[in-house]
């Protein structure tokens, strides 16, 4: 075994105590993680801080985490011309069998311009809404896939409660005993065959979810104020490492409030209705454009007044109108617009 050094910088937009700290722990945790390295094989860590940051040590980060074993040492960096400024850079030395090759150095933030060679971008998490029709799910499910990313369907997750419900012989309106029960509920996504699998409580209920009575339920499970508290804290659980689509009505403004990046996505009235007729008379069901067009409006009045979590743009979302470009050309804009968040991540 050999003691061998990781590299690792980041940076901060503030010189303030929690801005250092914040930005000192998630370097570090990283660093453990990417590099799977056990406290216990940590001989010490120094960091130097350029002349710019004076708010906190960021070794008093380190020992915030629990790490309190170790030779800890914090330096200033010289004041040199041009230098990257506000910027933690960490050495972490560790008994490892890996060579040096293994090593994964990390390069947050700003700092990523120090080793563009070797610095990963950072999966964000996104967050779609918008109205009825205007394609969210088709779009979310096809740029998480292009991207890697994890897409949730929250909408299954209500239905995933509602089955649950059902199985159990509990009455889909029978609110307390429901919300009595929820601690009884765990519900996990996995994927296979290139398809995401709901599952509940350890079964495989991906193609249940889509039956009628689970439909049915889910809308009256989905007005439960606590059913839908304790699905947010779990979708909340589900994207706090980045790298996830969520899409619905309320995921930008009330699921996830902190997205890196939110999107609106919508279509005129005109195009969402044009969008359903199409698709009924390909799968040979009877329509009226007419009617169609007349639900859509309703749809859109019901969950934009609905008294919780309505439908709104969240007011740092970036509004995407497909009205005028097809599916292809949604899903490069928004892929775009993730690469794009990325890099500033």
């Amino acid at each position: 075994m050999s003691i061998r050094a990781i590299r690792g910088a980041t940076t901060i937009s503030q010189n303030t105590r929690d801005e250092i700290f914040n930005a000192t722990i998630e370097l570090v945790e990283q660093i453990i993680e990417k590099n799977s390295i056990k406290q216990e094989d940590t001989t010490d860590i120094i960091f130097t801080v350029t002349p710019d940051i004076t708010a906190a040590f960021p070794a008093a980060a380190v020992r915030k985490m629990g790490i309190t074993d170790i030779p800890l040492l914090d330096m200033a960096a010289p004041d040199i011309d041009n230098a990257l400024k506000m910027c933690i850079r960490a050495m972490v030395h560790i008994n490892s069998e890996l060579t040096n090759a293994q090593l994964k150095h990390i390069y947050l933030r700003g700092a990523k311009v120090l080793r563009p060679d070797i610095a990963e971008k950072r999966k964000i998490s996104v967050a779609i809404d918008g109205p009825a029709g205007a394609g969210k799910s088709s779009v979310a499910k096809r740029v998480a896939k292009d991207m890697g990313y994890v897409y949730i369907d929250t909408g299954a997750m209500y239905r995933a409660v509602a089955v649950w419900a059902i199985k159990n012989g509990i009455d889909i309106n029978d609110t307390k005993t429901i919300v009595d029960s929820l601690d009884k509920i765990k519900i996990d996504i996995s994927y296979g065959d290139n398809v995401q699998k709901m599952i509940l409580n350890g079964e495989d209920v991906t193609e249940r979810i889509r039956e009628n009575d689970a439909s049915m339920g889910a809308s009256a499970v989905a007005v439960i104020p606590e059913v839908r508290k304790f699905l947010v804290d779990m979708q909340r659980e589900m994207a706090k490492k980045g790298g996830v689509v969520m899409d619905g009505r309320d995921i930008g403004t009330t699921v996830l409030p902190d997205a890196e990046l939110k999107i609106y996505l919508t279509a005129s009235v005109d195009e969402r209705a044009r969008r359903r007729y199409k698709e009924y008379i390909e799968k040979g069901i009877e329509c009226n454009y007419d009617e169609l067009k007349e639900d859509v409006i309703k749809r859109d009045h019901n969950d934009m007044t609905r008294d919780v979590s309505p439908l709104r743009q969240a007011d740092d979302a970036v509004l995407v109108d497909t009205t005028d470009i097809d599916f292809d050309k949604s899903v490069d804009l928004i892929k775009q617009l993730i690469k794009d968040t990325e890099d500033r991540s």
